[in-house]
């Protein structure tokens, strides 16, 4: 464990960048081998505008990288968040940073912006993706890059998380969001037994689907258990599924220039 927290409190920027890539590439070799559905697309046009969205999620983190660090050490210095009230043993500090981490800085704002009009058109560009794989999971508008960057200093100050746990728990959240978005076939067994545990593709695919009241379900990152906590958790069968929205329907999702525009454009409806 204190091989772990000092690798953490030192990952080098380029290993978390061989994380990312590292990630998306298993995934997307998975998804050739076993994919859930045969879309008929062509793969490498469809992550080009994921991946542009990738990088510039990668620069707004990048801005606030520093803001994360000092907020961190602020919280370790001075003995605030939850983390520094228990004082507990370094599992239960890795095991319950993790959980909040994931509960503030991924699941609540992601209920947020799906409940705000003005937020949730920048999450738009995310769900305008009609061919969901492991490259969606990065395709942000930079203006939700922001948002979320918020939020992870909201986090950090709530739970009082040192750096190492930060840093973990952002390699953690990237590789776990390209995993539970990958066009993957997994055996029944397989996905039981993960779910126990972490949201799989199968539980946030449907998170996915065109409409309501899919759409504003299974926000989970990380963890299953904030959605079946607070009633946001949703099943149902996978064979019918329909990516996308329906207010976005007839627009290309792989215009570049209009998917950055799409946030101020008052023609689309929000209570979709």
């Amino acid at each position: 464990m204190e091989a772990l927290t000092q690798y953490f409190s030192h990952i080098p920027s380029l290993h978390r960048a061989l994380i990312l890539a590292g990630g998306i590439t298993l995934f997307w070799l998975i998804e050739g081998a076993v994919p859930l559905f045969q879309f008929r697309y062509n793969k490498w046009r469809h992550a080009g505008i994921n991946f542009f969205f990738t990088f510039t999620t990668i620069i707004i983190n990048f801005a606030f990288a520093l803001l994360i660090v000092l907020s961190s050490d602020w919280c370790v210095a001075h003995h605030f968040g939850i983390l520094q009230w228990i004082n507990g043993p370094l599992w239960l500090t890795l095991i319950l940073g993790l959980m909040l981490l994931d509960l503030v800085g991924a699941y609540t704002v992601h209920w947020i912006e799906h409940k705000i009009k003005w937020m949730w058109k920048f999450h738009m560009i995310h769900h305008a993706d009609r061919f969901v794989d492991t490259t969606t999971a990065n395709r942000h508008h930079p203006g939700e890059s922001v948002f979320r960057a918020v939020f992870t200093i909201i986090a950090v100050w709530v739970s009082g998380a040192p750096i190492w746990l930060v840093m973990l728990y952002q390699s953690v959240s990237v590789v776990l969001s390209q995993f539970n978005h990958a066009n993957i076939k997994m055996p029944v067994w397989l996905n039981r037994a993960l779910s126990l545990v972490i949201v799989t593709p199968d539980m946030h695919r449907i998170h996915h689907h065109y409409i309501r009241p899919e759409t504003d379900t299974n926000y989970g990152n990380i963890f299953p258990y904030w959605d079946k906590l607070f009633g946001t958790y949703y099943k149902r069968p996978l064979q019918d599924l329909h990516y996308g929205l329906d207010v976005l329907e007839g627009r290309n999702e792989a215009n570049l220039k209009d998917q950055l525009k799409l946030p101020f454009d008052k023609n689309i409806k929000t209570d979709y």
